[in-house]
């Protein structure tokens, strides 16, 4: 054999060991996608995060380790891999219309493996009827959703829905009530007509800040801070919306414990 073909074998058991080890290395990962909007996004992605918006969290952020390690085996068998990647497509202001129009979705599709995972939630930015650029109807959101389902599906991949994550308002009698309204109950409806498995994240939230109590959770997972304990904050805050890191944890706990319930029926 002379020394160019030995090259040449050399390089191609090179390549083959190369893209065999890297295929066994991607089978044993499974991806959960993330389809949301800032209650879930990651807010450090914002090249002025440190100055301007720190400490506001998305729930995503705080989901990967959960989803990894011990807790891992949890998931079987609705997630059959070594490790898991959450990839945080979420984005502040989307509502299911804007975040397709966008082509975030069409993004979020291009990406898609079989046995991975996509969340959605939306709502919060659906149901703002006074914008306009963002508001969906009920009827447009519901479609939206049988649409992600769908085009999640043909990919091999699995949607999972979720009603969208309570805000810190209105209070009631010591009890945090929903204010989504007709949003909560078109993800319910959707998810008993396509199949789908489906977290009610508005009901564990509600119930989670209720037994905390007002007082803890504005001061502590909601984005309500004091004059002068944050840069960009100076005046303070009061968001009932958006939450600081302790919040997003929990937040991102209710969301596997929903996966785990799932799992469990798979």
């Amino acid at each position: 054999m002379n020394l160019n073909k030995i090259k040449t074998t050399a390089i191609f058991l090179l390549v083959s060991v190369t893209f065999s080890a890297w295929a066994e290395n991607t089978s044993q990962i499974t991806h959960i996608y993330i389809a949301s909007d800032s209650t879930a996004a990651d807010h450090t992605l914002n090249d002025d995060y440190w100055e301007n918006r720190h400490p506001v969290t998305g729930w995503a952020q705080k989901l990967e380790p959960l989803v990894n390690g011990e807790n891992l085996k949890a998931l079987a068998p609705l997630i059959d891999a070594e490790k898991v990647q959450v990839i945080n497509r979420a984005r502040g202001g989307r509502s299911t219309r804007t975040f397709f129009e966008e082509g975030r979705w069409r993004r979020v599709y291009r990406d898609l493996n079989p046995g991975d995972l996509v969340l959605i939630q939306f709502g919060h930015n659906d149901a703002a009827v006074e914008k306009t650029e963002r508001y969906v109807t009920p009827e447009g959101y519901r479609e939206y959703l049988r649409l992600f389902i769908a085009q999640t599906r043909e990919r091999g991949a699995y949607p999972i829905l979720m009603t969208p994550v309570a805000r810190n308002y209105p209070w009631e009698d010591g009890k945090l009530i929903n204010n989504h309204g007709e949003y909560t109950i078109a993800v319910k409806e959707i998810a008993l007509e396509t199949g789908t498995p489906w977290i009610d994240l508005l009901a564990r939230s509600k119930a989670f800040f209720t037994d905390k109590g007002k007082d803890y959770t504005s001061a502590n997972y909601f984005m309500n801070l004091p004059a002068g304990e944050f840069p960009a904050y100076p005046d303070g805050q009061d968001d009932n919306t958006h939450f600081q890191p302790e919040g997003a944890e929990e937040v991102a706990k209710l969301v596997y414990r929903g996966l785990v319930d799932i799992a469990q029926t798979h």
